[in-house]
């Protein structure tokens, strides 16, 4: 297992529910056991089994691994439905204004990190882009490793960000740019900080 990473058991919620219910379909379709599943991606069926009923929500990097071994990508099992009649996306292209901008995951991994998709209905992309809140607060324990790449480009407030032994303050307009393997974190220095951040899956790079 690559992805290292304490996570806490949360009480369901909709957002984890909603997800939950489309991974069991997802896999139910695929015909794969809870078993199966749970040693592609690296997981205990125990705790696969709570993201299916919604006490666990897990972190992108999981659930990157869990689609993908299901045969979707990331933003298409997070927001996997039709956009509003102000969807103004076609083939090719995905155009998303800003009220319609749709959180994803609202704190549900239990560590305070928010994200909202600033792409819907483009399935096959090679990259997930997303809206991202650092919290001011962690788990001291807490750091993410998964394979891929990752971008993040702050927009407002100073992110602390760890990777690897290294520490950097970010503030906006800065744009830190490292492999996802490394052990990784961030927080709000002095309150709630916002960031682009842009994931690219390893298997989408050779593309």
């Amino acid at each position: 297992m690559d992805i290292k990473v304490l996570e806490t058991q949360a009480a369901p919620n909709q957002p984890a529910n909603e997800l939950g219910k489309r991974i069991r379909r997802l896999r139910k379709a695929r015909e794969r056991t809870l078993d199966s599943l749970a040693q592609e991606v690296g997981l205990t069926k125990g705790y696969l089994s709570k993201v299916e009923t919604g006490r666990q929500m897990p972190p992108l990097a999981t659930l990157s691994k869990v689609a993908r071994a299901l045969g979707t990508d990331l933003s298409s099992l997070l927001e996997p439905g039709a956009m509003s009649g102000n969807d103004e996306s076609s083939a090719g292209v995905s155009l998303v204004r800003a009220d319609q901008r749709r959180p994803v995951i609202r704190g549900g991994s239990s560590f305070g990190y928010d994200y909202q998709s600033l792409v819907q209905n483009a399935s096959g992309r090679h990259m997930s882009p997303f809206l991202f809140t650092f919290p001011r607060q962690i788990l001291k324990e807490v750091f993410f490793e998964h394979a891929g790449e990752e971008l993040i480009f702050v927009l407002s407030g100073t992110v602390e960000f760890e990777v690897g032994s290294e520490r950097y303050e970010l503030k906006p307009g800065d744009c830190i740019y490292f492999d996802a393997r490394m052990r990784h974190r961030g927080r709000g220095k002095g309150g709630e900080a916002k960031a682009l951040v842009v994931m690219l899956e390893p298997h989408q790079a050779g593309d």
